[in-house]
């Protein structure tokens, strides 16, 4: 018998298909994971509970992670990774600093839509390990600092009014954070819809040059009421939709889910 024949006949599936496979059932257990602890807060949300819907054993899941402070750490990871590979790519833009906030902004607003970088803001470091609740915070500084440094950018550059950079940023990233806590996913507005509008919203009156407002879809807490209000959309480029879709450097730990 040849050795190619021999390998097709293997018990043993090679290597790729092993780590393909695995990969895959972390991904499952870190999709149904974080949809769990949204939906019944990371305290009271159990392995068990994951197990069952995995339909697996709890042990079964210790082949994948170590704890379940470990699998919170993760989702967290996974949000942040959207925005740091959002970040990178609005740095290497080129833009003015007007340009950069709101590409900052629209992307950042449709990450929150996720159940990923919901988890950034849902869930409290301090339920995280010392180590990893100081990456955690560490992340947090960075992504203000960001919003400052855009800020001040285009201040200096004469595309945004003078104002605090940090009290600005302060307000911008309050308004979008809180997107994690009231959206839906299946409420009325799309994640796109959201980001467009917010990027407008919470930069239109630091431009030094106004644009027409676009139309207004004003969600509540049950993310379903709209309220028209004249006007036409302006056009842009939409990194958003990539950031709701979790591409890049995110996609190589977690695949974009099925339709």
């Amino acid at each position: 018998m040849s050795g190619h024949a021999a390998d097709d006949q293997s018990p043993w599936m090679p290597f790729e298909s092993r780590r393909r496979a695995r990969d895959e059932k972390r991904e499952a257990v870190l999709r149904t994971a974080v949809h769990l602890f949204l939906e019944q807060g990371y305290h009271r949300a159990t392995l068990n509970e994951v197990a069952e819907r995995l339909n697996i054993t709890k042990p079964a899941l210790y082949n994948y992670f170590r704890s379940k402070e470990e699998i919170l750490f993760e989702c967290w990871a996974l949000g942040q990774e959207q925005v740091d590979e959002i970040i990178a790519g609005i740095n290497a833009s080129g833009d003015d600093g007007l340009g950069k906030l709101r590409a900052l902004v629209r992307a950042y607003a449709a990450t929150m839509a996720t159940e990923f970088g919901a988890s950034m803001v849902r869930f409290n470091p301090r339920d995280l390990s010392p180590e990893n609740e100081k990456t955690v915070r560490a992340a947090k500084r960075g992504i203000d600092q960001t919003f400052r440094r855009f800020i001040s950018e285009g201040v200096a550059d004469g595309s945004i009014k003078p104002c605090d950079p940090k009290l600005t940023a302060f307000a911008i990233a309050g308004s979008l954070n809180w997107i994690g806590h009231w959206y839906q996913r299946d409420g009325a507005l799309s994640p796109e819809t959201i980001a467009e509008e917010f990027a407008m919203r919470l930069t239109e009156g630091l431009a030094i040059r106004s644009t027409k407002k676009s139309t207004l879809q004003v969600p509540d807490g049950n993310n379903n009421r709209k309220r028209p209000k004249g006007g036409h959309h302006e056009h842009h480029p939409r990194p958003a939709a990539r950031a709701a879709d979790q591409p890049g450097r995110a996609g190589h730990r977690l695949r974009r889910p099925p339709a």
